[in-house]
C-alpha cells in the first residue's frame, strides 16, 4: 500500500506520539519514589497532553488542500497504518529504568530526538501542496521538549 501523506495525516501521527509520550511520563512517574520527581514527570505528561491539543487545534485549521485524501480508503486503513507506524517508532512500549531520574530523562530525550528524525523523514513524503511545511511546526514543539529535558538532565549531572 503506497501513501502520499498530507498534513492531516502528519498531525494524526503527532497527536498519537503525544499520547504515547504522556503514557511514558505517567508510567515513569509511577516508578519514582521522590515526590518532586513524580510531580515533574506528571507535569511533562500534562505538557504532552497540551501539545496533543495544540496539534488538534492546528489540524482543525488546515485548509482543504492540506487535508485532501490521497488514497481511496473505505476501510480507514490509513489511520491504522499511522497508529502502527507511530507506536513502533517513538515512545513505544519499552522497559524504563525508573530507579534513576537521569535514565528516565535520557530515555525521554532519545524519544524526542527520534520523533524529530521521524518528522524530518515524513516531510519528504508529504507533497508541498498537501502541507509539508506544517511539519516544521511540529518539529519546533519537539525541540522545545528537548530543551526542557536537557535543562533538567543537567541538574542531575
Amino acid at each position: 500500500m503506497a501513501f502520499d501523506f498530507n498534513a492531516k495525516d502528519i498531525f494524526e501521527m503527532a497527536k498519537q506520539m503525544e499520547r504515547n509520550g504522556a503514557k511514558f511520563y505517567q508510567s515513569a512517574a509511577e516508578g519514582v519514589s521522590s515526590e518532586e520527581e513524580k510531580k515533574f514527570l506528571l507535569h511533562l505528561a500534562k505538557m504532552e497532553e497540551a501539545h496533543e491539543q495544540t496539534f488538534a487545534d492546528i489540524e482543525a485549521q488546515l485548509p482543504a488542500t492540506e487535508t485532501a485524501e490521497t488514497t481511496f480508503d473505505p476501510e480507514n486503513e490509513t489511520a491504522k497504518y499511522i497508529k502502527a507506524l507511530v507506536d513502533t517508532k517513538v515512545f513505544f512500549e519499552k522497559d524504563i529504568d525508573t530507579s534513576s531520574m537521569k535514565e528516565i530523562l535520557k530515555s525521554a530525550i532519545t524519544a524526542e530526538k527520534d520523533s524529530i528524525v521521524f518528522y524530518l523523514g515524513m516531510k519528504d513524503l508529504v507533497p508541498g501542496k498537501l502541507g509539508s511545511t506544517r511539519i516544521d511546526d511540529i518539529i519546533k514543539e519537539e525541540m522545545s521538549h528537548i530543551r526542557i529535558l536537557g535543562r533538567e538532565l543537567l541538574a542531575y549531572k
